[in-house]
């Protein structure tokens, strides 16, 4: 092998010198007064690495370190920032420390981690500004195990980790701090560190911390419904229901909830928001809310006494306010025996949404049966449309439903007129036939009783003069066809063409009299055969004879 290939592995022989000595102390377990497992992380461009040593102080505060594990990853392939590298061995110390802790069968108390990154323990301390989703992550996966007053800056001279990171020849790791750890941890007092908390480095610059933004926030002492809001809906019941629903909310929030109501405290979801009384009141709501944003003079002169002005569309209406702060229309109906709502109905715009809303519920409640019919209804359910005529007829013109049943059928193109229709021939050369009828009819009287039976009738008309020959059937057979037919031809003169449906009596007479026809029969008649007679039929199941 060449040199380039040798020279790395040429040290590989000193590896057999190396001993791990597996005891974590030389000390018996009952001279053992508490234990502490020390882990330390580092990262380059090339690896990220961890490595723990355990820290036992025996009764005379003399403190053993032995080295337990450590774990070495190859760096990303895809380039990363050293400090994406070193939250990498960081979150790597971590599942380290929690593998280490579950399986070494030790009581360890306290686990404390060392990094020489302070950028990685400024984003580890941080409570103050957002990162992005790269570090959000990581930080939040080492903040869920660990706590941020277990981490320690170590100088990078005194850090193990490091020698993970680098290629360190066979024969220089034994003179190394790798399997003995740092000598700062052979120290019976508190880590010479100390617990500092770690500010964010530069965050305006780094790229990993989320800009701040400045915002406004506007609170509003009257808190109103608008009714922007209600154009999410599509149909009127769907609007209700979520009123309903909050209205039910509302209520959990400020009513006393015994033990059975418990699931109904608070923002959720239930059955129980769909009674009769938070349905009405729901749509009490949404036309309170209509009203007071389109009518807003008028309800203020109707609430001081005064009637409207006398440029309001509102103006011949009479209009008045219910006990429920609704406007309704006055009129002299008081005294009629019907009801309020009928007496009184509730005014709307013609142009809102959720006028359109009502207008198509109340014009499926009538099965799209046309305009004065969800009028009718409207006026029954105590509800006066301003402009109600136009806006009812604009809802039900753009009603998909009533389209396809209204819509008018589409015919297929007629074909053009065949030769039999525009050549000048003698009449009934080319004729087209077809059978009429039954008809009851008295066939013989005796004494008081009549006899009676079906006939038809069948029809030859000419195709060129239009002239009309018919003779009468006594049945619907082939037998009676084929005799009105030769009655036909005795009278008119022979037939070169004959066009009809496909009847199974003319096609059972083509049949019999072998007449020449586009249904490919054989054998033709001789006599039939001279004359030149050819039978057309008419395709099945056309639109059009």
């Amino acid at each position: 092998m060449g040199k380039l290939i040798c020279c790395p592995w040429a040290n590989s022989e000193a590896l057999t010198c190396l001993h791990v000595t597996r005891p974590y102390a030389s000390i018996p377990s009952t001279e053992v007064k508490r234990q502490k497992l020390h882990i330390f992380c580092d990262a380059s461009i090339k690896a990220i690495a961890a490595v723990a040593y355990l820290k036992t102080i025996d009764d005379k505060e003399q403190c053993h370190v032995g080295f337990v594990m450590s774990r070495t990853k190859l760096a990303p392939l895809r380039e990363h920032t050293i400090p994406r590298l070193e939250l990498c061995a960081a979150v790597l110390a971590v599942e380290l420390a929690e593998l280490i802790t579950s399986g070494i069968g030790l009581e360890i108390k306290e686990v404390e981690f060392h990094t020489d990154s302070k950028v990685v323990l400024g984003y580890i301390c941080n409570e103050t500004r957002r990162f992005y989703v790269y570090v959000s992550n990581r930080v939040l996966r080492i903040r869920r195990s660990t706590s941020p007053q277990q981490w320690h800056y170590v100088p990078t001279q005194h850090n193990p980790a490091d020698h993970a990171t680098r290629s360190v020849a066979a024969c220089h790791l034994k003179a190394t701090t790798w399997f003995t750890g740092p000598a700062f941890l052979y120290r019976s007092t508190a880590c010479d560190i100390g617990y500092d908390t770690f500010e964010l480095i530069d965050p305006d610059a780094d790229e990993e911390i989320r800009p701040e933004v400045s915002v406004l926030n506007t609170v509003t002492s009257d808190h109103q419904l608008e009714s922007h809001r209600f154009s999410r809906f599509s149909t009127w019941m769907s609007l209700v229901r979520a009123i309903a629903i909050l209205i039910h909310i509302a209520k959990s929030y400020t009513s006393t909830v015994t033990v059975s109501q418990k699931p109904c405290k608070g923002w959720h979801h239930c059955k129980n928001a769909f009674t009769a009384s938070n349905l009405e009141k729901s749509k009490d709501i949404i036309i309170h809310t209509i009203q007071s944003e389109c009518y807003t003079k008028e309800i203020e002169y109707l609430r001081k006494g005064q009637t409207v002005s006398k440029d309001s569309a509102l103006r011949k209406l009479d209009p008045v306010i219910d006990r429920n702060g609704l406007m309704r229309i006055g009129g002299r109906l008081q005294e009629a025996k019907v009801e309020f709502r009928e007496k009184h109905p509730i005014v709307l715009p013609g142009h809102h949404h959720v006028t359109t809303l009502l207008i198509r519920h109340h014009h499926v409640q009538t099965k799209h049966q046309g305009r004065l019919f969800t009028e009718g209804n409207l006026r029954a359910a105590g509800i006066w449309i301003v402009g109600a005529k136009r806006r009812v007829s604009q809802v039900i013109f753009n009603c998909i439903t009533c389209r396809k049943l209204r819509g008018v059928s589409r015919n297929p193109k007629m074909a053009s007129l065949p030769a039999e229709r525009l050549n000048t021939d003698p009449p009934f050369t080319n004729v087209g036939l077809d059978v009429f009828g039954p008809w009851s009819v008295a066939t013989r009287h005796t004494r008081g009783v009549h006899t009676g039976a079906k006939r038809w009738a069948v029809l030859f008309t000419c195709m060129s003069s239009r002239a009309v020959h018919i003779e009468v059937i006594e049945s619907m057979d082939a037998s009676s066809f084929i005799n009105a037919f030769r009655r036909f031809i005795a009278i008119r003169g022979p037939v070169k063409c004959i066009h009809s449906d496909r009847g199974t009596n003319f096609v059972g007479a083509v049949k019999e009299l072998q007449i020449p026809s586009n249904l490919d029969t054989a054998k033709v008649d001789r006599y039939l055969n001279e004359q030149g007679c050819t039978w057309t039929f008419n395709p099945p199941h056309s639109g059009k004879g």
